[in-house]
């Protein structure tokens, strides 16, 4: 005896995620506005902590073939958007104590919420017309993030200290 799938099951499983991002991205976007503290010392724990998961991933089941080459073009194009999305925060030097915040931008946020949409849409595109397994997509998505999350911090770090070193020299 076969069991059959409830319609409902189907619409459920874009519907939660959806549901599940929107909550998120509202609670994050009411505190968009508000200027936070930047630690410079700081900007490189989430980049390492997402490297030790990464390779960790790669290490139990490494990509091989077209997947490691997709990899490889996701890290760079990760690396891209990271630095793109780093410029889109808004970092202020006081100039009287010299501390650094950053200000989240409006921008970055729904250049996310792009990035998951597409991804969702692809993923969804490509595991039902071309047989590829949506479990090969994950190899890629982590080596993204990686290049992303990394870049992010990177270009943050480069240019709060220029902010830094130039609101000192004007003392």
């Amino acid at each position: 005896m076969q069991a059959q799938a409830h319609p409902a099951q189907g619409w459920v499983g874009y519907i939660l995620p959806i549901a599940i991002i929107v909550v998120v991205m509202a609670l994050r976007m009411r505190r968009m506005g508000q200027m936070r503290p930047l630690k410079l010392e700081t900007l490189w724990v989430v980049p390492v902590l997402y490297l030790a998961v990464a390779a960790m991933m790669f290490w139990s089941l490494p990509p091989k073939g077209w997947v490691g080459i997709a990899c490889i073009v996701a890290l760079l194009l990760g690396a891209a958007v990271g630095w793109q999305r780093g410029t889109m925060m808004e970092i202020h030097v006081d100039p009287e104590t010299h501390a650094l915040n950053q200000k989240p931008s409006p921008a970055a946020m729904f250049f996310l919420i792009a990035l998951i949409v597409v991804r969702s849409g692809a993923r969804s595109l490509l595991g039902r017309t071309s047989g590829v397994s949506p479990a090969m997509l994950t190899d890629p998505v982590i080596a993204f993030a990686l290049g992303m999350f990394t870049l992010t911090r990177i270009e943050m770090y480069l240019r709060a200290k220029r902010l830094l070193e130039e609101a000192r020299s004007r003392q």
